[in-house]
């Protein structure tokens, strides 16, 4: 055989492993009964024992330098596997092993600690994550800096210093955005109760209505929403709130154009280093453009009326257009997934810094509260009121997620500049929406990108996709154009 074909043979076995710790990880967040939390967090910590091992064998090494690749999808195999067995052999063993069992533990104390509104009883478990997370970080970056380490987990070839560079572009420009929208009435929002196993019902259909398969997933509910797996089985979650469907349905919109992107990639790829989204920020921008600039359009909200008012009654707004401004209402929140676009990026900018701090030893966990806060009042203006609405609202920490925040904004970022593509390869886009045909739109996105899966790195897929380099421009131009409209600025 060639080297090529035995690495691809060994590697797909490794992959295969890996989507088996994802789905115990899905488990873990959806019906998993809550005693088993010690118990799974050895089960995690065995299977990423076996497959740190099998990432760093040096029978991987000796494959990639006998490797010849024929064709420029084996060059990206081979780039893929090579980033992995790099970053395998820096992180020893051990740690990885503790890393995940301590995680999967973290994470079952993250979650009492959030019902139970009680900072200090997570503050000790998330210490020990943040020490273990620098000491990997330090391991990775070999001399470098650790974030920019960290970040090559999840959108590699960007460094903090182009994010910051980014942020410092967006901030003044969505800070005066807001301020001049909250100078304006607030539009009205939805009344009455909403009951969740009718929302459930509805939110099914969205999904299918955005070209979620689900004879390849399953949507169930969770305390976090997310999107897990890839190939054949990618999995959804979302929550309820009875005082609030729209939590419901953009959650899992949002969980929709990330399952679309798994579901998307060529079928070529499965179970290989190419069968999954290149990056989180390239995955930010599916679960972004399907949610906000397609699915919080005015087309599709009209759409969108249509459906809430036939399942629910009378929802305390007269028409489509009052329907539309609720969806898009600027208000005051505390919680990042359920801020509205204006505001939305203004909350990643905080988690950016407050982990940049922890991972450079600036920053301790004994301080991370009252610096939440202390930075929430003076980024937003009023006072945090409970931890559930603070430092404990967001599960990534406790997993160790430490770099994944910023890669949220570069998907918003992303997502403007293939938005502005779309609609020029798209003319009828807003005539097809309202009938809730999201196919055109969806279709698009998968041949552009999601078909790509890992093939071309991070920025050149959009780029190629955009037809533009990546940049802040068309997303800020796109929420001044829709916001200055909403409001009439």
């Amino acid at each position: 055989m060639r080297a090529y074909d035995e690495l691809m043979a060994f590697d797909r076995q490794t992959q295969a492993l890996g989507q088996i710790a994802g789905r115990l990880g899905w488990d873990q967040e959806t019906m998993m009964p809550r005693g088993a939390a010690q118990q799974r967090g050895e089960e995690m910590a065995a299977i990423e024992a076996v497959l740190h091992a099998r990432r760093s064998d040096p029978r991987v090494g000796e494959w990639l330098e006998k490797a010849e690749p024929e064709t420029d999808v084996e060059k990206a195999q081979l780039r893929e596997i090579r980033r992995s067995y790099d970053r395998a052999r820096k992180v020893p063993e051990a740690l990885a092993t503790k890393l995940a069992q301590l995680t999967s533990e973290a994470q079952g104390k993250w979650a009492a600690a959030r019902a139970d509104e009680d900072w200090f009883a997570f503050a000790p478990v998330l210490d020990e994550v943040v020490a273990l997370k620098r000491e990997e970080g330090a391991a990775l970056a070999d001399g470098g800096d650790i974030y920019d380490a960290m970040l090559q987990d999840y959108e590699p070839g960007t460094a903090a210093a182009q994010i910051s560079e980014i942020f410092d572009a967006m901030r003044p420009r969505l800070v005066a955005l807001r301020a001049a929208i909250l100078e304006k009435p607030e539009p009205a929002g939805l009344s009455g109760t909403f009951p969740a196993g009718k929302q459930m019902k509805l939110t099914r259909h969205l999904a299918k209505t955005f070209g979620y398969d689900m004879g390849r997933g399953r949507v169930d509910k969770a305390v976090h929403p997310f999107s897990s797996g890839s190939g054949a089985d990618v999995r959804i979650t979302t929550r309820t709130a009875e005082d609030d469907p729209f939590n419901c349905f953009y959650s899992t919109i949002h969980e929709v154009g990330h399952a679309a992107y798994e579901q998307g990639v060529d079928p070529a790829y499965q179970l290989t280093a190419l069968g999954r989204g290149v990056s989180m920020g390239v995955h930010e921008s599916q679960s972004r453009i399907y949610e906000n600039q397609i699915g919080r359009g005015a087309a599709f909200t009209s759409y969108l009326f249509d459906q809430v008012t036939e399942t629910f009654g009378d929802i305390g707004v007269a028409d489509a257009q009052a329907f539309y401004a609720a969806v898009n209402r600027v208000r005051n929140g505390y919680i990042r997934t359920e801020a509205d676009e204006v505001q939305y990026n203004l909350h990643i900018m905080l988690r950016y810094d407050l982990e940049r701090a922890l991972m450079a030893g600036d920053l301790q966990v004994a301080d991370l509260e009252a610096a939440w806060n202390d930075r929430f009042a003076a980024d937003f203006g009023y006072a945090v009121d409970k931890p559930s609405n603070g430092c404990l609202q967001d599960v990534h920490w406790s997993v160790g997620l430490f770099g994944y925040f910023p890669t949220y904004s570069l998907g918003n970022v992303y997502a403007g500049c293939l938005y502005q593509a779309l609609r020029a390869a798209l003319p009828d886009l807003d005539a097809q929406l309202s009938e809730g045909v999201t196919e055109n739109a969806t279709g698009w996105l998968r041949v552009n990108l999601q078909r790509h899966g890992g093939l071309y790195e991070p920025r050149e897929v959009i780029e190629q996709a955009s037809g533009v380099a990546p940049s802040e421009g068309p997303l800020l131009d796109y929420l001044e154009a829709k916001f200055t409209q909403l409001y009439d600025l």
